[in-house]
């Protein structure tokens, strides 16, 4: 068996031979160096795999060493010792890059187990199996990615109604992209150049509504105090996408019909007629057709808006796009937070594949970005990928996502549900939304449409 080849870097004479003694003992290839220089020809000569390095040496800054280092292709993994332990050195050394850091005096069993969990890495690293993940080429932002039979319909359809303009629904579960194919739509468009002009119907106070589609007058209301454009006017001859069109309140759903018919529209207050120009797409996770047998949706609105259809499948009925999924996320972590992960543990991904994701790519985007947080070296290790899913919903994930699947028509299964889920988060409601997939707003509006009393001390 090959051993491990550890550098150790230290001033100290006494403190670097009682280092080299212990590590050899523990059967590992040591090389020791007193100073940055020497460190530095030992690191070309020996190519460690590991370096034990103190950040106060004789002639360097042990922090530029490793600075230094980080920035090399298949550079060691660096444990930080020193006698020095303050706040700024500490995240300076783990900023850099540092695997682990640990003060003087040493403990010998917290050295150990950093070097076990370097090693480990570095078996992963090199075992056959892993996952790597292509860093290379350009990030080509708002991708939609998928190569499954459903997600090919989608992208024919795409090519489709970016040559017309009839309105378009787009339905699907909270998570699954339904905005990056409307932005998809619009911008291989001929009108890409155009605005896209984005609003989430739940997330906006019900009497201000009216006032962000279509404008308002100087003294339209309480608090008018000048003339507003409305955002299906300022999107001239682009794009509206009503996001949650199923939260719309029924008598919005009126104007926005007859907004649709006569393609004109007048500011709140106002009575200008203002020609409506912007083509609309509208997305829901809600079941329209459910809605609209409760009378919560109205059929002839409906009608309007799904002139041309699309459905986006859940991610667990597409798990085969999930590695081609998870390469394109991972790129775009590495540029947003700085991580520098290039590959996945073979077990990591398989459990990754096997999670049901009832928040769907965006839950997918959340647990990468926590692991690639958390992972030390450029591994996401399968240890990683069961503890985040294992806290992201707890033990009724898959519980809670059955329940998803059922008709929630009857008002009485709707309620219970969201009564089930509250409990069960200990009334923490930002979490209750996570596993609903609706917004606090929505929530809101839920809880006072069935009369759930509001719990007392809580954050909303």
């Amino acid at each position: 068996m090959v051993k491990l080849k550890i550098l150790v870097v230290d001033d100290e004479p006494s403190s670097l031979e009682l280092l080299e003694g212990y590590l050899i003992d523990k059967g590992y290839e040591i090389e020791c160096a007193k100073n940055g220089k020497e460190c530095i020809e030992k690191i070309n000569a020996f190519l460690p795999q590991i370096v034990i390095l103190d950040v106060r040496l004789p002639d360097m800054d042990g922090l530029h060493i490793l600075e230094a280092l980080k920035k090399k292709e298949d550079s060691p993994y660096v444990i930080i010792i020193t006698a020095f332990h303050d706040m700024s050195t500490t995240i300076k050394a783990i900023r850099f890059g540092a695997f682990e850091y640990i003060p003087k005096p040493i403990d010998v069993d917290e050295l150990e187990k950093a070097i076990e969990r370097a090693s480990e890495l570095i078996m992963l690293k090199n075992r056959r199996g892993n996952i790597s993940i292509i860093t290379e080429g350009d990030f080509q932002k708002n991708e939609i990615i998928g190569k499954t039979k459903e997600m090919n319909e989608i992208f024919k359809t795409i090519g489709i109604l970016s040559t017309n303009r009839v309105n378009v629904l787009i339905e699907g579960e909270t998570g699954t992209g339904k905005e990056l194919v409307a932005r998809a739509i619009h911008f291989y468009s001929s009108y890409k150049d155009k605005p896209f002009i984005a609003i989430n119907c739940s997330a906006i106070v019900e009497n201000l509504l009216e006032s962000e589609f279509f404008g308002h007058e100087k003294g339209a209301f309480t608090g008018a105090i000048s003339l507003k454009k409305g955002l299906f006017e300022m999107a001239e001859d682009g794009t509206v996408f009503l996001d949650e069109i199923g939260e719309l309140p029924i008598e919005l759903q009126a104007k926005l019909l007859r907004v649709l018919q006569e393609k004109e529209f007048q500011h709140v207050g106002g009575s200008k007629t203002i020609k409506l120009n912007a083509r609309i797409i509208a997305a829901t996770n809600r079941d329209l057709e459910g809605l609209i047998k409760q009378g919560k949706f109205r059929e002839d609105l409906y009608y309007r808006l799904s002139v041309a259809n699309i459905k986006i499948p859940p991610l667990r009925e597409r798990k085969e796009d999930i590695p081609l999924i998870l390469k394109y996320l991972i790129k775009k972590i590495n540029m947003e937070i700085g991580s520098k992960v290039k590959h996945v543990e073979e077990k990591a991904m398989n459990r990754l594949i096997a999670y049901p994701w009832p928040g769907n790519i965006r839950e997918l985007e959340n647990v990468l970005t926590k692991a690639a947080i958390q992972t030390k070296g450029d591994t996401i290790i399968d240890n990683i990928i069961e503890c985040l899913l294992n806290n992201h919903n707890g033990s009724n994930a898959k519980k809670l996502e059955k329940d998803r699947k059922k008709d929630l028509s009857p008002i009485e299964t709707e309620k219970d549900l969201i009564l089930r889920v509250l409990n069960e988060v200990k009334w923490h409601y930002g979490k209750a939304c996570e596993i609903l997939g609706i917004s606090r707003p929505t929530l809101n509006k839920k809880m006072k449409f069935y009369g759930i009393s509001f719990k007392p001390r809580q954050n909303f």
